[in-house]
């Protein structure tokens, strides 16, 4: 299993680790390689978070500033409402 996490143009280098560990709390315990993307937008509030996982898994969400969801705690909750049941992937 492995993990990896890509977070780009979110004004916020510091908080990148938080996330990441966030992330990486989620997936830990899921078989499979899992990818996570976060790329900010110079445009607006919204971040776009992608992941890609086994068996061609893939989901995209935006994450709003406005409502809080750039906030490790939010994401956390966001992944994990968003990744199929454990079973899903197990051997």
């Amino acid at each position: 299993m492995a993990i990896s996490t890509e977070i780009h143009n979110t004004g916020d280098p510091a908080g990148h680790a938080e996330i990441t560990a966030a992330i990486e709390h989620v997936l830990s315990d899921r078989a499979g390689d899992w990818r996570v993307s976060i790329i900010g937008s110079q445009a607006n509030d919204q971040w776009q978070l992608t992941v890609h996982g086994p068996n061609g898994f893939e989901r995209s969400y935006m994450l709003d500033g406005a409502a809080g969801e750039h906030q490790p705690a939010a994401i956390r909750v966001l992944l994990e409402r968003m990744l199929p049941a454990k079973s899903a992937f197990s051997n």
